[in-house]
């Protein structure tokens, strides 16, 4: 069976993931700091809790140990994100960036570290970033694009981070399958729910990266209808 960590797994999209690769199959581990709600969260989907603080290098670790005792992994989903300050551009401070990036992008390079030696045990190991359109330079530099009227500093250059981190990542394991994902405008907390697609659909391009095949891409930036340019 294959083994799954979802951090961020308590609500929005890391618990609908959660739900349709369980039905898939999939063993999940749902990760989250809250060790009540995630705990909750977990036993309404038949899943298993592991408490992570994605910022905390002896939360992860902890969160390592115990899934390796249970096991190992073959796939991580870096989900966990937090929107950061809402602060027009020319008024975002260093602090403000900081914060956000602790999350986004500090938060996978801790994670996938610490389980870097359960996957490379998988036979089949696979990363799924969890990234957004707004970390797209093309799409943000394109006039005739939304993305582009989006002048927000902090959580758009997380993204682009992240995306940069995919495809190095995906060139320094050459087995692994590594690949972002774009969920698209999904209503979650996120947004305070002014998202105009449903988890399910914004989980479409997370659970497909999830479920590849050893022979599938790898350093890719995919959203529900194929390639999103970077």
């Amino acid at each position: 069976m294959t083994s799954t960590l979802i951090t961020g797994a308590n609500k929005g999209l890391g618990l609908e993931a959660s739900r349709r690769l369980i039905e898939k199959g999939h063993d999940v581990w749902m990760a989250a700091r809250d060790r009540k709600l995630g705990g909750a969260a977990a036993e309404e989907l038949g899943a298993r809790f592991v408490e992570l603080d994605v910022t905390s290098d002896e939360s992860v670790a902890e969160a390592a140990r115990a899934v390796a005792a249970a096991g190992g992994l073959d796939v991580l989903i870096n989900n966990a994100g937090i929107a950061g300050s809402r602060a027009a551009v020319a008024e975002t401070s260093a602090a403000d960036l900081e914060a956000v990036f602790a999350t986004n992008v500090f938060g996978p390079v801790r994670v996938l570290g610490a389980f870097t030696e359960l996957l490379e045990a998988s036979a089949a190991p696979v990363v799924v970033n969890v990234s957004s359109g707004l970390g797209s330079l093309a799409l943000a530099s394109d006039a005739s694009s939304s993305y582009s009227e989006f002048l927000m500093l902090g959580y758009p250059t997380t993204k682009a981070a992240l995306n940069m981190l995919t495809v190095k990542w995906a060139k320094a394991h050459p087995r692994w399958r590594v690949n972002a994902a774009d969920p698209g405008f999904t209503a979650t907390d996120l947004n305070s729910h002014r998202g105009t697609q449903t988890v399910h659909e914004g989980t479409d391009a997370i659970v497909m990266l999830a479920c590849l095949a050893p022979d599938g891409p790898s350093g890719g930036y995919f959203d529900r209808s194929g390639i999103v340019p970077w």
